[in-house]
């Protein structure tokens, strides 16, 4: 009998954290306005009045600090989770991540590990702009020494968020700010989800997509789209991007022979490139078309609604590269 709950993605995200603080007293949380205000989505609302001052904590405004505290607090033996409030700021992050989390366990010979957590939100659609809007998550899974993960659904929130706390080495954990709200069943007797394994979101025979995040649910309209044409797609939720799971897209391949790789995140010189290009080097006799990608313009992020919808990947956009592979 499953003991699944009704949950939003964000309360997910808050369950998660806090069933890792009772569980585990050296899990800390940090960032701004992540203590008295709860986090500027509200996915951190009650662990101050829970868990206390010495374990939740405001900062100042300096993302860079947030970070450097953050390594240094995980390598003295602590699991810190800090919010980045806008995955724009990460930008001012990059040196405590690339140079300090990422290398240390390289630089110590294995006898060194950084267990922390950096949640930052990404993904427009709240015309927010081009400083409020951006989807960086390629820079940082081309970083040896980082995982990157980025769920869909409250329940990959929930079990994704576990396994990230749990894991030795930091792990970018992204969420979309547009997901905040879509509710869904989540477990938390199931064990975590597992860094590195994609979903099937939907099943299919014709043509494979490979997507992450806010457009999984794009992708899936696209499939219902496409189905009412006798087409049959699949949707595969890679949940991880870096290690992305490379086995369970390569064996859909071989049942679809086509592939779109789908994200919000602008196109040139994204996550999608890199899988394309594994593609071509280790499955392509299984092709029976061109790895199509869908992706953001190569532009900032624009303020308008109007420009904004024009922007963004949306389900027609998808829909209509799956015509171009078939």
């Amino acid at each position: 009998m499953s003991s699944a709950v009704e949950m939003k993605y964000f309360q997910a995200a808050n369950a998660a954290l806090s069933d890792a603080m009772r569980a585990d007293n050296d899990v800390i949380v940090f960032g701004e306005d992540v203590a008295e205000a709860g986090g500027s989505f509200k996915v951190t609302r009650g662990l101050l009045e829970t868990f206390g001052a010495k374990r939740v904590r405001d900062t100042p405004i300096s993302e860079a600090t947030i970070t450097a505290m953050a390594v240094g607090a995980a390598m003295s033996g602590l699991k810190p989770v800090v919010e980045i409030m806008f995955m724009d700021f990460v930008t001012l992050s990059m040196d405590a991540l690339v140079n300090q989390a990422a290398k240390a366990r390289f630089m110590f010979g294995g006898r060194s590990h950084v267990p922390m957590v950096l949640r930052t939100p990404h993904g427009g659609g709240l015309n927010a702009g081009p400083q409020h809007s951006q989807c960086l998550e390629a820079w940082l899974a081309h970083v040896p020494g980082l995982k990157v993960v980025c769920p869909s659904t409250p329940a990959d929130v929930y079990g994704l968020m576990r396994a990230a706390i749990n894991d030795p080495d930091p792990v970018i954990f992204v969420e979309h700010k547009a997901l905040y709200g879509v509710k869904g069943p989540v477990d938390t007797s199931l064990s975590p989800v597992a860094i590195g394994k994609a979903r099937i979101a939907r099943e299919g025979s014709d043509v494979t997509i490979v997507t992450y995040g806010a457009t999984v649910s794009m992708s899936l309209f696209a499939a219902e789209m496409l189905a009412k044409d006798g087409r049959s797609v699949e949707v595969i939720d890679l949940r991880s991007i870096q290690p992305w799971d490379r086995e369970t897209v390569y064996a859909s391949i071989a049942r679809t022979h086509r592939v779109v790789v789908v994200h919000e995140a602008v196109q040139a010189f994204g996550v999608g490139a890199e899988i394309a290009a594994r593609i071509g080097e280790d499955v392509f006799d299984e092709l029976d078309a061109p790895v199509v990608r869908v992706g953001a313009p190569f532009m900032p992020v624009p303020f308008a609604k109007s420009l904004e919808a024009v922007y963004q990947v949306n389900a027609t956009r998808i829909a209509d590269a799956i015509r171009t592979v078939l």
